[in-house]
């Protein structure tokens, strides 16, 4: 496939002569006499290499390169490489091109050779940088995917623990991506606080099986021991010091608005947001799931909950976003199977 050189430059001749070697060595070439012409070039054409004057009248090849990249960043377009033909000697013109991004300059007049090995050379390195970022992303996307599995083995195997609570953990990751999607949080944000979800209950792993299944209530010794688990999954999660953001769903999703919640009885803003949201979709996880003393809560009580706990429980802006989710789920579909 042909590569697609642009050469914009106000001078007729140096057109020509550019147009003649570079499709003599191979090159598809287009001539443009001005920046406002490449401008409107580029909304419909691809451009693999651009050769920009630098002294033009109207708009000079500075000029036309800002706007060109600001273009690029509005629309996601990926930055044309661009060499700056230039007749001075002038570094400061050297440097503020640079700047810019430019990757090379030519000077004018240029030498038939040189004006082909610099297209060819620069083009063969664009491609070997783009080759290299897409194995990278290759590579990224490997490694997630697999520390995505390891997350969730991990999560399957803390509620293996719990008669009670099969798939809980999935679920509160799932309610809490699409509370934070919701709210505004970015893709990758959304990610972060899915995996959070995951291994909210890691420190479950340290507590009793006798006290974790017991199937009648509790006694307050036994509900200390429970308690302790949002301060064992924070001391297991800090040791991956690539995520250290981990530890934030761990230790403070037991936290209430009203500061009346554990370990740390924080409140308000200064619980963590994603601990806030946690909250939200291990609450609604809790209802709607099955436990040996009751069934799935219906519906409408689990609506009321949420709109009587508001602003004490729970942040306000994340149980009314719950309660939107509840509205929309007409079929209660939202639950335990």
């Amino acid at each position: 496939m042909e590569e697609r050189v642009v050469v914009v430059d106000d001078d007729a001749i140096i057109l020509r002569n550019a147009n003649t070697v570079l499709t003599e060595a191979g090159f598809k070439v287009t001539c443009l006499k001005s920046g406002r012409l490449l401008l409107d070039y580029v909304t419909k054409n691809t451009i693999d290499m651009l050769l920009l004057d630098i002294k033009m009248p109207d708009l000079d090849g500075f000029d036309t390169m800002r706007l060109l990249r600001e273009w690029e960043r509005e629309n996601g377009k990926r930055e044309i490489p661009v060499i700056f033909f230039t007749a001075s000697d002038d570094c400061s013109a050297e440097t503020e091109g640079l700047s810019l991004g430019a990757m090379d300059f030519i000077r004018k007049p240029f030498v038939a050779e040189v004006l082909t090995l610099r297209v060819r050379h620069l083009l063969d390195l664009v491609r070997l940088q783009r080759d290299l970022h897409a194995e990278v992303e290759r590579k990224t996307k490997e490694i997630e995917g697999l520390s995505l599995h390891v997350v969730q083995t991990i999560a399957d195997a803390i509620d293996a623990k719990d008669t009670y609570t099969n798939g809980h953990s999935g679920r509160v990751a799932e309610y809490s991506k699409e509370i934070a999607r919701r709210y505004g949080y970015s893709s990758e944000k959304q990610e972060e606080i899915y995996i959070m979800g995951l291994l909210h209950d890691v420190g479950k792993i340290g507590v009793p099986d006798a006290v974790i299944n017991k199937p009648g209530k509790l006694t307050d010794e036994e509900y200390e021991i429970i308690k302790t688990h949002p301060v064992r999954g924070a001391k297991i999660l800090q040791n991956i010091v690539e995520m250290p953001q981990l530890v934030t769903g761990a230790r403070w999703h037991h936290e209430r608005f009203d500061g009346r919640g554990y370990p740390d009885g924080l409140s308000g803003e200064d619980i963590p947001e994603e601990a806030r949201i946690i909250a939200v979709a291990d609450a609604y996880d809790a209802m709607t799931s099955h436990r040996s003393y009751r069934d799935v809560i219906p519906q409408e009580v689990v609506k009321s909950e949420f709109e009587k706990c508001s602003g004490t429980q729970f942040d306000p802006r994340f149980a009314a976003i719950m309660l939107e989710i509840i509205k929309e789920d007409v079929d209660y579909k939202l639950h335990e199977p």
